[in-house]
């Protein structure tokens, strides 16, 4: 007795598993992307204050002394590195907070991936495990959205009480 195999019937429950995948992932993709990339800088945000607006003399001392752009070989000093430490140490924390709610989801990971480039410039040795990694979150973020479970999502989609493209 031989098993008599229907090809278009798994064919079919194959393509039926494979849209639902896909529909699962569109689903828990977007934040878990968001989580992913939100985590390292907000954590790196928390050790550069002492308390509410009061940046920390660590974070200070950080861009004055020890961040050096490394751009065509030679190291330059940040420019207004007081400035540049305030605001650092505030995009890393209000940049991924906007990111875990789903709050301007795209402008935030782009945000990120600037600062990424800038971190880059900072630490060059770190593109392999750190900043390649968060450059490729953010590029996805960018690409994909902030998906449907996001405040970006769900602003989107309530009613306006005005109308696009005239009065």
């Amino acid at each position: 007795m031989t098993a008599h195999v229907n090809i278009p019937r798994v064919e079919n429950a194959l393509r039926d598993i494979k849209d639902w995948l896909a529909h699962v992932a569109q689903i828990v993709a977007p934040p878990v992307l968001r989580i992913a990339l939100a985590v390292p800088f907000f954590k790196s945000g928390l050790t550069k204050w002492d308390g509410f607006l009061s940046l920390s003399p660590a974070a200070e001392f950080l861009f004055e002394d020890e961040f050096k752009l490394h751009i065509f070989g030679e190291a330059y000093d940040f420019p207004l590195p007081t400035a540049a430490a305030y605001l650092d140490s505030i995009a890393e924390i209000v940049l991924p907070v906007l990111l875990i709610v789903g709050l301007a989801t795209r402008f935030s990971a782009l945000a990120l991936l600037i600062m990424t480039v800038v971190i880059q410039l900072v630490v060059p040795e770190g593109w392999a495990n750190f900043h390649l990694p968060w450059a490729g979150l953010a590029l996805a973020l960018i690409a994909l959205g902030p998906g449907p479970l996001s405040l970006d999502h769900f602003l989107e989609k309530r009613p306006r009480p005005w109308k696009h493209g005239g009065a």
